[in-house]
């Protein structure tokens, strides 16, 4: 006997799971199409036993919940859950995910089969924007809504409340748009708009008070213009900042009020050391820890690049310790024993690191020059790093960290995002390098740059749109993922080939 089954529905909500997994469940032996499951509007089955229809009794209130049938085959497919939550694990999650990143919900990432805490945040934001119940839940009601083609971008304005919101007003504190930290306070209210609209206007946006596509791009991009003290301005405010500066071992010229280069890069390193985003500006978080008790000094040493370095090597040139052709902006072994010999000659302690009391004495008067022209010879890039752990140093202690939550914009030690991984991996493995979201990663510029996916290696940093992650070696790679909700060791996959925009050679 021949027995084949159909199965007619009309609801929305199978239509567009058809729709939306034809890809994902492939092979599976289906013979309808996600046409021909909407074309009934009555639910209905039929049996062709030998060619021949057999009616089968159409649904009715009261009788039986499926239809008896007589030697039906073993369905082998694995069903669609008619509810999405916090814990399932199925192809459609990835199909979800992917949705949710591609209309601003989600961190950019890899897609996964797995619906977790991350996931579920993001399902309640956009059920938020879109008016339905904030459960967390992916019923058809929210599922219709997120895969239609006329879903909109996140969006937020004036009376929503949320951890998203928060996030939004930590980055306009940050750029001065918000005065006060009292401010951050996950409620969109006059204040929040009105920063809003300074910061449109500023950037040359569409000035609405709205945090839209455009507007929620920016605050994260490397192209924003801030509103608060920045190269060119000069004031008592920038004064003070730069006494401190030089005070801390970070400013290397004398402090006039004018925020010139010097103190570009200046600012820069106290960012660095301090655990703050580097971009140069005096923002509201800068000016607090610069002038607060825990403000970390300077301490250049062995391992070292960057502008700073740059500085303390022309003023070692200018004494003749170092040769003009060893300013590179890497802190190498001829530098290491320049700044030695400059501290034996002026009676510091010869310990080869520029803190606080080299710093001062190298920027000040009364210094005795070498008695030669300085050491000749060449410097590095990349390679050589405080801690010497190298490749298999970075990779064991990102390991070490594999099963650790995702939190947005956490630096570790016990949860992460995905930049603040990589920062924190790098630190602990001895590569002094400053806090970078990911679009920061795109231009690093100090370490050797990799253009080519295929010729990664282990313990390259990965670049991807919207994403970063620690090559492994064996084509895996290690990250802090949103859509795992937690760090993780995976495959290379050709998602990342797809998104590749270019890695950074640590070692080597």
């Amino acid at each position: 006997m021949n027995i084949k089954i159909r199965w007619e529905r009309r609801s929305a909500y199978s239509v567009f799971l058809a729709a939306a997994t034809v890809s994902l469940l492939a092979g599976c032996n289906k013979t309808e199409t996600a046409a021909e499951l909407g074309k009934d509007a009555t639910p209905s089955i039929a049996i062709s036993i030998e060619n021949e229809l057999q009616p089968v009794d159409v649904l009715t209130p009261g009788g039986d919940l499926m239809p008896r049938l007589l030697k039906v085959p073993e369905q082998k497919e694995n069903p669609i859950p008619e509810y999405l939550r916090n814990g399932v694990e199925h192809p459609v999650v990835a199909s979800l995910q992917e949705r949710l990143m591609n209309l601003g919900f989600m961190d950019n990432d890899e897609p996964t089969q797995y619906f977790g805490n991350v996931t579920e945040a993001a399902v309640k934001t956009f059920q938020r924007q879109n008016g339905l119940a904030q459960d967390g839940i992916v019923g058809p009601e929210t599922l219709t809504a997120i895969m239609t083609p006329a879903a909109k971008y996140y969006a937020v304005s004036k009376g929503v409340e949320g951890d998203d919101i928060s996030r939004i007003q930590s980055r306009l504190y940050e750029l001065g748009y918000l005065a006060g930290a009292g401010q951050v306070s996950g409620s969109f209210g006059d204040e929040t708009e009105a920063a809003v609209m300074k910061l449109q206007e500023v950037n040359g946006l569409n000035i609405d008070g709205k945090v839209g596509r455009q507007t929620i791009n920016l605050l994260y991009s490397e192209e924003i213009k801030p509103n608060f003290l920045s190269y060119g301005e000069k004031s008592d405010v920038v004064l003070t900042s730069q006494q401190r500066l030089k005070e801390l071992g970070y400013l290397t010229t004398t402090p006039d009020g004018a925020y010139g280069n010097d103190t570009v890069t200046a600012v820069k390193q106290f960012q660095s050391r301090n655990d703050l985003v580097v971009d140069g500006y005096l923002g509201p978080s800068t000016r607090i820890t610069l002038m607060s008790a825990g403000a970390q000094p300077n301490g250049l040493t062995l391992g070292e690049q960057g502008e700073s370095v740059t500085r303390i090597q022309q003023l070692l040139n200018k004494y003749g310790y170092l040769a003009s052709a060893n300013v590179t902006g890497y802190y190498g072994e001829l530098t290491e024993k320049a700044v030695k010999e400059f501290q034996n000659n002026n009676g510091l302690k010869a310990d080869g690191s520029v803190g606080q009391l080299t710093m001062s004495k190298l920027t000040g008067s009364g210094i005795k020059s070498a008695g030669s022209s300085g050491s000749s010879g060449g410097s590095s890039k990349g390679g050589t790093v405080k801690g010497g752990s190298g490749v298999s140093g970075l990779l064991s202690i990102a390991r070490s960290k594999v099963g650790r939550p995702y939190v947005w914009g956490a630096k570790g030690s016990e949860s992460f995002d995905c930049s603040g991984f990589v920062y924190w991996s790098l630190n602990q493995a001895g590569v002094r390098q400053s806090y970078l979201t990911s679009s920061g990663w795109r231009n690093v510029g100090k370490y050797t740059k990799i253009t080519s996916f295929g010729s990664l290696k282990a313990g390259d940093i990965i670049v991807v749109s919207g994403h970063v992650g620690i090559v492994a070696g064996g084509g895996s790679v290690i990250d802090a993922s949103s859509s795992n909700g937690r760090v993780v060791e995976r495959s290379l996959s050709s998602w990342w080939k797809n998104n590749f925009i270019c890695g950074w050679r640590i070692f080597g």
